[in-house]
């Protein structure tokens, strides 16, 4: 049994505590929040060992492994203190609320040899690992071109002041949404490295972003639109997709629906000449406990299974956040 200890039991803490609670390789050994009540609930009805301390925990239950799921401003000092502990750590997104401090935890983690994943939960789509395997395939011929979108109804009204209106916490569509696009982005196709130029437009927030629109160029030369509102209520719920064009062929895909087009016979296994249409239901795995969605399972356990040393500490690292850290960073840095 792999002994994990969660630290912050907000809204994905507890999701992520459902999912470990339930795993059968795993033993949840401690949990650690600031709040009393949902302390006292925690230990009182679902018997975990609580604390209000971390560093605490991890002197008292000595995990395995760690969850991080606290807001982003604490995210550089609790893993730092994590990583000089020696243990693994699995940590919620965005990693950093700079490149410089992520670039630091990078370097520790490496160092000290532990399994390291960030919470970028679309790597783990079964519409997104399928591009992923045409794109590298080459049945698209020479790409051209990409659009990166996302929209949704987070943010519709002028609302009172949260952590989603305090760059300082985190807040801002960048770093909360279009951070999971970029990254998406850069597993996909490769990783952002310049940013030709940007809008950051605020419509009901006063602090932070609602929507970013900037014109980026990835690592291979290859440059396309990243396009993500928060503020757009004609969806029910935010929606991500991908689209890339290239000499031979283009695709089309969301969460639940993937589209290619393939202008010769036999380009990939499994596709004709033409329109392609295939969805969600085709391409996921199935999981043991299902929360919102697969992913969120599929990525914690893929963590577990990388503890264990069942498979290769290669997806959601720590490095491949720093990447989307330091693409967020160009793109502030791009706005004029």
């Amino acid at each position: 049994m792999v002994k994990v200890a969660l630290i912050g039991a907000g809204k994905m803490g507890i999701s992520h505590l459902s999912i470990l609670g339930a795993h059968p390789d795993v033993e949840v050994v401690g949990v650690c929040d600031t709040s009393k009540m949902v302390n006292d609930f925690l230990s009182r009805y679902c018997n975990f060992n609580c604390f209000t301390d971390y560093k605490k925990m991890v002197n008292e239950v000595k995990p395995d492994a760690v969850v991080v799921a606290v807001p982003t401003k604490f995210h550089y000092s609790i893993i730092k203190d994590l990583l000089e502990s020696k243990v693994h750590i699995f940590a919620e997104k965005p990693f950093c609320l700079t490149a410089p401090q992520g670039e630091e935890l990078v370097k520790l983690a490496e160092k000290q040899g532990k399994v390291n994943q960030v919470g970028y939960h679309n790597k783990f789509i079964g519409t997104f690992g399928e591009v992923k395997k045409i794109v590298n395939s080459g049945a698209l011929g020479q790409l051209n071109h990409f659009v990166a979108e996302s929209y949704g109804p987070v943010v519709i009204k002028a609302k009172q002041e949260t952590w989603r209106s305090d760059p300082s916490e985190g807040g801002g569509c960048l770093l909360d949404y279009a951070s999971h696009v970029i990254d998406l982005l850069n597993d996909i196709l490769s990783p952002v490295t310049a940013v030709k130029g940007s809008l950051l437009k605020s419509i009901y927030s006063k602090s932070v972003e609602d929507a970013v629109y900037s014109l980026v160029e990835l690592s291979n030369k290859l440059t396309g639109v990243l396009s993500v509102n928060w503020s757009d209520e004609t969806y029910r719920k935010m929606s991500t997709s991908l689209t890339v064009i290239g000499t031979k062929g283009k695709i089309v895909s969301d969460a639940n629906e993937l589209k290619v087009f393939l202008k010769e016979e036999n380009a990939y296994p499994g596709y004709s000449k033409g329109w392609n249409v295939k969805y969600i239901t085709d391409l996921t795995e199935e999981v043991d406990f299902y929360l919102r969605g697969e992913e969120y399972s599929a990525q914690l356990d893929y963590f577990v299974k990388a503890v264990e040393g069942k498979v290769p500490n290669t997806i959601n690292t720590f490095q491949s956040a720093w990447y989307t850290d330091r693409a967020i960073d160009l793109i502030r840095k791009s706005v004029k």
